[in-house]
């Protein structure tokens, strides 16, 4: 027997508006973090949720600045961003447990960046298993677990600087 699978979230981000401008820049200009899924403010760059996730936890860390690449950073923005992803990373381990991770950032539309012009790294946690038929047949995720719900079970460890590395 069939059943339908839903992913509510997907068809916004397919159907909806494309933001003109950039919805990094605006979302670090708001103090609105729950809203704009800003897990963490350091002193150059961000930690935030991919509101369009390819697995739970699936995190972004971006520079403030509105740069679009890696060549661009500040020596400051550089070893910042690269301490926030091991943060990122000792968090998800304590607090979803997945068993690997995809670390990486798309330069440019033939890389298959969606948001070319403010460079971003993607941490996907990744887990044995979790990769199965939906993405190759119906480019469908099936992410288990809602947003905010994740939202709520990091930001505590990531404020609280738990499994912070050095």
């Amino acid at each position: 027997m069939s059943r339908p699978l839903w992913a509510p979230w997907r068809v916004e981000y397919i159907r909806g508006e494309k933001e003109e401008g950039c919805f990094l820049c605006r979302m670090f200009a708001e103090s609105t973090d729950r809203e704009n899924l800003i897990l963490l403010r350091g002193e150059f760059c961000a930690v935030l949720m991919n509101r369009f996730p390819y697995n739970s936890g699936h995190l972004m860390i971006a520079p403030y600045r509105h740069i679009a690449g890696i060549d661009e950073l500040t020596p400051d923005e550089s070893i910042e961003m690269d301490l926030l992803t091991a943060r990122s990373i000792s968090v998800l381990r304590e607090v979803m447990d997945p068993q690997g991770f995809n670390v990486g950032i798309n330069l440019g539309q033939a890389a298959g960046a969606g948001l070319e012009d403010h460079l971003h790294r993607h941490l996907v946690p990744r887990w044995v298993g979790d990769t199965n038929f939906m993405p190759v047949m119906s480019d469908t995720r099936v992410v288990p677990e809602a947003l905010l719900e994740t939202y709520d079970l990091l930001v505590t460890n990531v404020e609280a600087g738990r499994s912070a590395p050095g």
